[in-house]
């Protein structure tokens, strides 16, 4: 299993590995799934004396190698090949999101189950039947999601679902596949999709006995074309698209955010134009160490009255020292004019850090006087009058945004970014000023 060749590659031996093959031996072990499947393409391991798990579901970006990650745990453990199943399991069913989508993409797709089978070892498949059947009588079934009621009175031993995130009937389709998978002694089903926030993605990421790896459209780089890889790469990365479609995340929002996903999207923009101002806020921790809260480190500029979000640079557990250092070099890099920094839990302290490590630099003090959502209530409405920019895209930053209500963020944790966010805002827009310096250019 690529376990071994992922290996061989970090320990830089795969080169000297494959010297001595000839291009057809190159060719078969290329072929061979145990040598090339990466990690977060092979079946969960079972840690000793622990329960087996009911589900793997694989979430994955656009091309990630989903597919051909599900088409081989069929041949697995139709064939019972000791790393997929004790023996040979049947009957199978292959769920997708139609029947023309089982047909075309599990099954006679280019990384379906027949092309995952040398030509003398593959499976009949019997389109009229929607039957595969294996040279050792091993049958496989096809179902569409736009038909629940098929699934029900067949019983199965396994099951391949693909892209349950697009199912129609994703929840009585699935109910039905639950109460046929009552054969053997250990039914098993492989979930593969590219996530969406659907409840039923959410509630099996959260069950017990469901494992979870994940996959990232560039992780199977070798296996795409490189331009469409660079485009989409240079597109969408970091965009709520492109943290689905190509990074296989769950991108969530909460109904009573300040902040949508929709409006984050409309404001995002490739560059910024020339700024009138830009500052660095920062919003300290109130202790250091492996338990503190982030450090909230944003940089803004301005122009006309027009806020464009130009950096999110936050630590993770940082000392006085080192978020003064690291607010400092973003100062220097941008040329800003002030550092903010919110002073309510380091008073003088605050001042004293950033001084300490360049006297040179101006800070502004930033007091807070009311609560957090009543702060970041007048930030949020320039989003909502177009008069806020993101000038590419601030994941960890924007999922704050979208998470902040009335009670603070979903998990309880200080919104650290969003504070440095919205002191920066209220600094460049939301505080009246006498005159503006002159126009600079990033």
């Amino acid at each position: 299993m690529l376990a071994g060749s992922s290996a061989f590659a970090a320990a830089g031996r795969l080169n000297d590995l494959l010297a001595g093959f000839t291009a057809r031996e190159i060719a078969l072990l290329l072929a061979d799934w145990e040598f090339c499947a990466r990690e977060d393409q092979w079946p969960p391991l079972l840690a000793p004396n622990a329960r087996p798990w009911r589900v793997w579901m694989i979430l994955g970006g656009r091309g990630a190698g989903k597919t051909r990650a599900g088409a081989e745990w069929v041949k697995g453990i139709a064939q019972g090949r000791s790393q997929f199943a004790a023996r040979p399991l049947s009957p199978i069913a292959l769920v997708g999101e139609t029947a023309a989508d089982v047909r075309d993409v599990m099954i006679e797709g280019v990384s379906g189950i027949l092309a995952a089978h040398s030509r003398h070892e593959r499976p009949r498949w019997e389109s009229s039947r929607r039957r595969l059947t294996f040279d050792n009588g091993v049958i496989a079934q096809a179902f569409s999601a736009e038909d629940p009621e098929s699934l029900r009175g067949p019983q199965f031993s396994a099951a391949w679902c693909d892209e349950l995130a697009k199912w129609r009937y994703a929840e009585e389709t699935w109910d039905m596949l639950q109460f046929g998978l009552r054969l053997g002694d250990w039914p098993r089903q492989l979930v593969t999709t590219t996530p969406r926030p659907i409840p039923i993605i959410k509630r099996l990421m959260n069950e017990t006995g469901v494992a979870v790896t994940r996959a990232k459209t560039r992780a199977n780089a070798a296996n795409l074309a490189p331009a469409f890889l660079e485009t989409m790469l240079a597109q969408y990365a970091g965009t709520r698209l492109g943290r689905q479609e190509l990074d296989g995340e769950i991108v969530e929002q909460r109904a009573e955010a300040l902040w949508t996903r929709d409006m984050l999207e409309r404001a995002r923009v490739a560059s910024a134009p020339p700024l009138q101002r830009i500052v660095v806020a920062v919003d300290p921790p109130a202790s250091s160490g492996k338990r503190a809260d982030r450090c909230g480190i944003v940089a803004a500029g301005i122009a006309g009255d027009i806020v464009h979000v130009l950096e999110d640079a936050t630590l993770e557990s940082a000392r006085p020292a080192q978020w003064a250092r690291a607010a400092i070099a973003l100062y220097h890099k941008l040329s800003a004019d002030a550092l903010v920094a919110e002073v309510n839990q380091g008073g003088e302290m605050v001042r004293a850090v950033i001084h300490e490590a360049d006297p040179s630099v101006p800070v502004k003090e930033a007091r807070a006087t009311r609560g957090k959502y009543l702060r970041a209530a007048p930030a949020a409405q320039l989003y909502e009058q177009g008069r806020a920019r993101h000038v590419g895209a601030f994941p960890a930053l924007e999922d704050e945004m979208c998470d902040f209500g009335a009670d603070g963020l979903s998990s309880g944790r200080s919104p650290d970014r969003l504070d440095a966010l919205v002191w920066a805002i209220t600094a460049l827009a939301l505080t009246p000023r006498v005159a503006e310096p002159r126009m600079r250019r990033l």
